[in-house]
């Protein structure tokens, strides 16, 4: 697993290598992330990347965070509530040199509470497949303020999944794995 492209481009992370099933941990491919950042650097929802305050749900390796710190972001926050992915995402954050802009919670992300931070602009969801944890980790951050007011949220999934309350805005499928592109209206 390396990050794609931006100032760390080409830098190799730890990782799983196939995945751990046992803890859950299935890390977004380096080919569908690389697709992922494309559709976010094309213009079409502005500049999401550049100085955001990016928040990563069931964050596994951190992997999506860490593309776009090195892309421009301000601040990634990872959630995490498994040992072993906190414990990748620890090790990341030393490989990245980026102690200083992101942060490791580690809590079920399907049941954040308050935050205790300024809002995110940019979110990562990639829950564990089959398991119905991507909607209630959405209700979670936007009932616990976490999502800033027209938020960009890329959802990955194995099948499309409903989002009550954010505007669909697109979706793509690569191989196994369905993204859907969202923006949060606070009610």
């Amino acid at each position: 697993m390396r990050i794609v492209a931006g100032a760390k481009r080409g830098l190799r992370l730890a990782s799983l290598g196939q995945g751990d099933a046992a803890a859950h941990l299935r890390p977004t491919s380096d080919r569908v992330r690389e697709s992922i950042f494309n559709m976010l650097s094309s213009g079409r929802y502005g500049d999401p990347i550049a100085g955001a305050r990016t928040l990563d749900l069931f964050a596994g390796t951190g992997a999506l965070g860490f593309e776009a710190l090195s892309r421009g972001a301000a601040h990634a926050t990872f959630v995490d509530n498994g040992a072993k992915a906190c414990a990748l995402i620890r090790e990341n954050t030393r490989i990245m040199s980026a102690a200083g802009e992101s942060r490791l919670v580690r809590r079920d992300a399907a049941r954040l509470g308050a935050c205790d931070a300024p809002p995110y602009t940019l979110v990562f969801l990639d829950p564990p497949y089959g398991k119905d944890l991507g909607g209630r980790a959405l209700a979670s951050a936007a009932a616990g303020g976490w999502l800033a007011q027209d938020a960009l949220v890329v959802r990955e999934d194995s099948v499309p999944q409903d989002a009550p309350g954010f505007e669909f805005l697109d979706s793509r499928r690569w191989g196994g794995t369905y993204v859907m592109f969202l923006r949060y209206a606070a009610a």
